[in-house]
């Protein structure tokens, strides 16, 4: 099995863009692409969330991770979603993943079926062996209805080839409780999703966050970062403002729970970057959104002198 550096920074969930249900827009995914690497990201994570995983086909996830590896050739470390009810599919997944180049894998625990702790520990022992790269866990229990619980990472880190976990459950606690859980010389990498958590987190010594808006913005969050990082906390709470406004005019403007990644993908087109094709059974943001998302990306720019 391959290795991964000490993996800090920010590390985007990348959109996937879309130019109908069964393509991608692979100019626009190279625009994103170099949007990301220009913006000082530290790596880059496709399939998760905030990539539309869960609703893509096999052929294309295959596809984007395919040619995300190649343009990027090896720039950056590309981590790869096999998030997946069925066992075989992340398997399959993950061999696809390595022969492309990418450099980690990311799991969600299996949703439909609700595991026992015990089962997902169980489930871990069985695939992380069969993996071809170094896998991080994902805590994603608003979408997956299950969270790894403290207990269940600590072992979970004793598993050869676990190395680090991606927490989007919102709860700075649970990330205080899995971290006073592993021992003191503990090589594992923490990430945080949610961005408003991402200065609070990084002062605490966490490793970086893997934030929705850094698609858009990733300087922004490339400097916060930064200067949380460096204990800057004047520099911290201003770029931490800076998010949280980003964030209430990005993806606020629909009614559902769609609307932030619909409101990074509008902004994305919006710059000219790429398509905001969505995916099934989600579509685009109508005219009058539109228009709203795109005074608040010129708003945006003006704010952040970008």
């Amino acid at each position: 099995m391959k290795s991964l550096c000490k993996l800090h920074g920010i590390v985007p969930p990348v959109i996937t863009p879309l130019q109908n249900p069964e393509s991608l827009d692979r100019p626009g995914l190279e625009r994103l692409l170099e949007h990301l690497v220009n913006g000082g990201v530290h790596g880059l994570f496709v399939l998760g969330t905030t990539g539309e995983a869960p609703s893509l086909g096999r052929e294309l996830k295959f596809q984007m991770v395919e040619e995300t590896c190649r343009y990027i050739n090896g720039r950056l470390p590309v981590l790869v979603g096999i998030s997946d009810p069925s066992y075989s599919e992340s398997l399959r997944l993950a061999e696809h993943a390595a022969s492309c180049g990418a450099s980690a894998l990311v799991l969600a625990p299996p949703f439909y079926f609700p595991a026992g702790q015990p089962e997902l520990l169980e489930y871990l022992s069985h695939l992380a062996p069969q993996l071809p790269l170094p896998l991080f866990l994902y805590n994603m229990p608003a979408m997956t209805k299950i969270s790894f619980e403290p207990e269940t990472v600590r072992q979970a880190f004793e598993i050869p080839g676990i190395i680090g976990m991606k927490d989007s459950s919102g709860s700075m606690s649970y990330l205080h409780k899995v971290r006073e859980m592993l021992p003191r010389d503990s090589q594992a990498m923490l990430l945080v999703g949610p961005e408003e958590l991402l200065g609070e987190a990084v002062l605490f010594g966490y490793d970086g966050g893997v934030c929705g808006g850094a698609n858009v913005f990733p300087r922004l969050f490339v400097s916060l970062y930064e200067a949380a990082s460096r204990g800057d906390l004047t520099q911290t709470l201003h770029l931490h403002r800076q998010v949280i406004r980003m964030g209430l005019m990005l993806y606020n403007t629909g009614k559902h729970v769609s609307s932030g990644i619909k409101g990074i993908k509008c902004a994305l087109s919006c710059l000219g970057i790429c398509d905001d094709f969505m995916s099934e059974p989600f579509h685009r943001f109508l005219p009058p959104e539109r228009a709203k998302i795109a005074a608040a990306v010129e708003a945006l720019k003006m704010e952040l002198g970008t």
